[in-house]
């Protein structure tokens, strides 16, 4: 099947509300949905780091953004009242494993009720036709086995964090089999499906605690990276891969309705699924090799070692292929980060590397 990129027509002047606008990934695609015309938009906290994507890209420039809490269900439903929502894409969560272990609470309200008021504001929305719930692939019961889970693996999760997102992919269930129905379709008309993806990675993250962002840092200042777990394997992607395949679904799900309303997998090739050390290395060495790593002499909470997904039914009814591999994704970053070292115009560098992607092969 050929790979697929997302259909720029189709985006064109489609009335589109993104949660958790501010953040890296929501910034991304804010920032791609603009360039094709959609009317965007945008609720979610203020950025969550500084510097932030979604400041220095000026991504405010092209959307309306609205300041609100997706645990505020009363606000949430006055906003999708008011701009009447057709595409809904559920990004907004609290994403950091060793922050859910101090902040169990704040987690699970936001990874779950938030879920809940989303879906609650989709159902209570007449003009809403796609809701799409941005999960993870931590959300599987991960028993760190060797091959990669499944969409109809169970949900699981060790800490706080990979627990709620396994409740959201739960919740995001129950809504669809109780008012989201196949059979009910002609009266509803609304698609809801989920996405899960993970170890998202590409320029302009600088969220705390996180591995790019953390090595980044530590090379543009000039000191050894601290490492946690550096054997620890995970299937990381450029942040464009999963965003083009989101957009691609949602397509899907606007013209064959619930037909593809289901849980998808969004990964790299297993070749792709490399350790910590490997991605350290490689970092360093295209800045320019100056910088060592260390391990990490305190004790940290449990992470699971090994992780992937099985993308084959992804690859398969959607036809969404990687265009960038694992390399290539490292080099996209560094230039990003020089750039950025260099004051070029953010905006711009981030749009110029989603017109490449754009018009890449697959990897």
């Amino acid at each position: 099947m050929e790979d697929l990129v997302m259909n720029a027509t189709f985006w064109k002047d489609k009335r589109v509300l993104i949660t958790g606008d501010t953040g890296f990934k929501g910034s991304w695609l804010s920032l791609w949905l603009q360039s094709k015309g959609s009317h965007i938009t945008g609720y979610s906290l203020l950025p969550p780091t500084n510097p932030s994507l979604f400041e220095i890209a000026n991504i405010s420039e092209g959307i309306l953004s609205v300041t609100g809490d997706v645990r505020d269900l009363t606000h949430l439903k006055t906003v999708f009242t008011k701009y009447q929502p057709e595409i809904v894409i559920h990004m907004a969560a609290q994403s950091l494993v060793r922050y859910s272990y101090n902040n169990p609470v704040k987690t699970y309200s936001t990874n779950v009720m938030g879920t809940v008021n989303i879906l609650e504001a989709v159902r209570q929305t007449d003009s809403a036709r796609v809701a799409l719930i941005i999960t993870s692939d931590k959300c599987y019961e991960n028993k760190e086995w060797l091959w990669g889970y499944r969409e109809n693996d169970p949900m699981g999760g060790h800490d706080p964090y990979s627990s709620s997102k396994g409740c959201a992919e739960l919740v995001t269930s129950a809504y669809r089999s109780s008012y989201f129905s196949n059979t009910d379709y002609p009266s509803h008309g609304v698609a809801v499906a989920s996405a899960r993806a993970g170890n998202v990675i590409g320029g302009g993250d600088w969220g705390e605690d996180r591995l790019l962002p953390d090595i980044m840092r530590a090379i543009m200042e000039r000191r050894p990276v601290v490492i946690r777990n550096p054997n620890a394997v995970r299937p990381w992607q450029h942040v464009l891969e999963p965003l083009n395949g989101y957009l691609c679904l949602i397509e899907y799900l606007w013209k064959h309705g619930t037909e593809f309303a289901e849980g998808w997998n969004f990964g790299p090739n297993d070749d792709d699924c490399k350790p910590v050390s490997w991605i350290v290395t490689n970092l360093n060495r295209l800045w320019d090799g100056d910088v060592r790593w260390e391990l990490d002499s305190e004790k940290n909470p449990h992470e699971a070692k090994y992780l992937k997904l099985d993308c084959c039914k992804t690859k398969r009814l959607l036809g969404c292929l990687p265009k960038l591999n694992l390399m290539t994704a490292l080099e996209w970053i560094v230039e990003w980060y020089q750039s950025y070292s260099q004051n070029k115009n953010m905006r711009e560098v981030s749009e110029d590397q989603i017109s490449r992607y754009e018009n890449m092969g697959q990897a």
